[in-house]
């Protein structure tokens, strides 16, 4: 898949689709953009799940924060990721072993590795890649209020 440009209704899909959100590199730092994004998918009436080592066993916005993806015993719908580009290859690792795997995997601005998301697409995961997730939201009230979205830049 080209990851240069999305279709609005890719976007809005996989928004829409997914319930559960592992936050992957979530902040205690209140200041930090992966603990905003928390905070804005907890109001939007999502499951949260923060993954971070050196936080595991603390809460972050009230939900204990998991050391890995695989420490998650529920069925995650998306995995949000908030870490440098040379770690995707291993974040998409650890997603292909689990069990059910999540639907897709959502990279946050300046995150983009086109091989990690190629293997992740081969499994069958949607990958969105450099995109500010909240930016996208309004694609969701959109796609439920509107005749449908068309593409994004």
């Amino acid at each position: 898949m080209n990851h240069d440009t999305y279709l609005n209704s890719y976007l809005a899909e996989i928004l829409k689709g997914a319930r559960t959100v592992a936050v992957v590199g979530a902040s205690t730092n209140d200041h930090r953009p992966s603990h905003w994004i928390s905070g804005f998918l907890l109001g939007k009436g999502y499951r949260v799940f923060p993954v971070n080592p050196l936080h595991a066993g603390s809460t972050i916005l009230g939900q204990p924060v998991y050391a890995s993806l695989a420490d998650i015993k529920e069925s995650i719908d998306l995995v949000d990721v908030f870490r440098q580009s040379d770690h995707l290859d291993a974040i998409v690792d650890e997603v292909l072993a689990m069990k059910p795997m999540p639907k897709a995997i959502w990279c946050q601005l300046g995150v983009r590795n086109d091989g990690a998301a190629a293997k992740a697409e081969a499994a069958g995961i949607k990958v969105v890649m450099n995109r500010a997730l909240v930016s996208e939201y309004p694609l969701v009230y959109e796609l439920t209020h509107a005749h449908g979205p068309a593409h994004a830049a």
